[in-house]
């Protein structure tokens, strides 16, 4: 039997922290399956699936909790795999003149319509001619079935006259 297991990692960025996280978890026979994983302002975090033998879960998290030694915050939740639910995944991108309250504002609008946030990227960048400064964010969601996206551009769209929405189905 596999034990499913959620990672957080999360301390100063440096050279070998993949590769310290990525040993252990081999060294207990667990799989690395799936992560996200970024460097911001100077810190290394991410997230990652991993599956391992359950008389071994124990071993491997202590394992991990012994990186916290070196700097490195690590956090572990049991999980299992659910049924998948009925709908279909969506793709959507959105840019403007930044400003704050745009996640706030987009993930109302998303939740009132029933759709989940899987993945959420997000920058502001300055804008190549004018140095303004430009939000920008992509994100993967879960949509129910029957959800209208064009009602749901139409909402976004008009949570400000200069953001730009693009939706597509996956």
């Amino acid at each position: 039997m596999r034990a499913t297991l959620v990672l957080t990692v999360i301390g100063p960025d440096r050279t070998g922290l993949v590769e310290s996280v990525s040993d252990r978890i081999a060294a207990a026979g667990g799989n690395w399956e799936e992560s996200r994983m970024a460097r911001l302002a100077g810190q290394f975090a991410g997230i990652l699936l991993v599956t391992v033998d359950a008389a071994r879960a124990d071993a491997l998290v202590g394992s991990l909790r012994g990186l916290e030694a070196a700097g490195l915050h690590v956090t572990v939740q049991s999980t299992s795999r659910g049924a998948p639910a009925p709908g279909h995944h969506v793709r959507l991108e959105v840019n403007g003149q930044d400003r704050p309250g745009i996640i706030r504002d987009v993930s109302r609008v998303l939740a009132e319509r029933g759709l989940n946030v899987e993945e959420l990227e997000s920058e502001v960048k300055s804008a190549a001619m004018s140095g303004e400064h430009m939000f920008w964010a992509r994100a993967r969601l879960f949509a129910p079935t029957g959800a209208d996206l064009g009602e749901l551009r139409a909402r976004l769209e008009k949570l400000s006259g200069e953001l730009m929405v693009d939706l597509s189905a996956e």
